[in-house]
């Protein structure tokens, strides 16, 4: 059963149940009945707050978003989307000794303490990710959802790679991306699933990865 904590909302705890089915049971675990049971509400509750199975996937997107956001937040590593110039060496100043190289070493060890902190404490909400980005590819519907409610990531992203002196900023993103969610896949649901790398393996592979796009001063040291 779910708890639900001071300050949170009856639709914040369906679609946090919702989510727990998802990564419990998969998609086919995910049904009305089955959220009220498990957030510990009178049957037809969830389905009073989100009345189709559309609505529910909605909910669930909206939710498993805002949560993602919460991971990345301590680190400030991405603002909220149109907010401008995001971090790197340019956009938050050169390093604690001064430097521009400094700057791009803390923005790797940022990066690199984001990832990890997000596949050693929440790897369940990227089953969740990867199961409703699945039932996406079969729901036109979902797709322009899910995919409007991840551009809130992408746009900030984009500034990220814009401010850390990128030429090719939306080419540089989907390469960072890519490298991001193929290793949380392999690490959350892949053949890596009992070896999540360690912070330091991982500040040195988006380091060989900036370099490779952004020139030495990202080169591993």
């Amino acid at each position: 059963m779910a708890t639900r904590t001071a300050g949170t909302s009856r639709a914040d705890l369906i679609a946090d149940a919702a989510l727990a089915l998802l990564a419990e049971r998969g998609m086919r675990g995910l049904t009305h009945r089955a959220v009220d049971e498990r957030a510990g509400l009178p049957q037809g509750s969830t389905s009073n707050c989100a009345r189709t199975r559309q609505a529910l996937l909605e909910a669930a997107v909206r939710r498993l978003a805002e949560r993602e956001a919460r991971v990345l937040a301590p680190d400030g590593l991405l603002p909220a989307a149109g907010a401008g110039s995001g971090p790197g060496p340019e956009g938050r100043g050169p390093g604690a000794d001064g430097s521009p190289a400094a700057g791009a070493a803390e923005l790797v060890a940022g990066l690199a303490r984001v990832l990890h902190r997000y596949l050693t404490d929440h790897p369940e909400l990227l089953v969740c990710r990867y199961e409703l980005a699945l039932e996406a590819t079969r729901r036109p519907e979902l797709r322009e959802f899910f995919d409007a409610t991840g551009r809130q990531f992408r746009e900030p992203l984009l500034a990220l790679m814009t401010a850390a002196g990128s030429a090719e900023p939306e080419r540089h993103a989907l390469s960072l991306v890519a490298w991001c969610e193929g290793l949380m896949f392999s690490c959350a649901a892949g053949s890596y699933s009992r070896s999540v790398p360690s912070e330091q393996e991982l500040r040195a592979g988006f380091a060989e990865l900036l370099g490779g796009m952004l020139g030495p001063r990202w080169a591993p040291r």
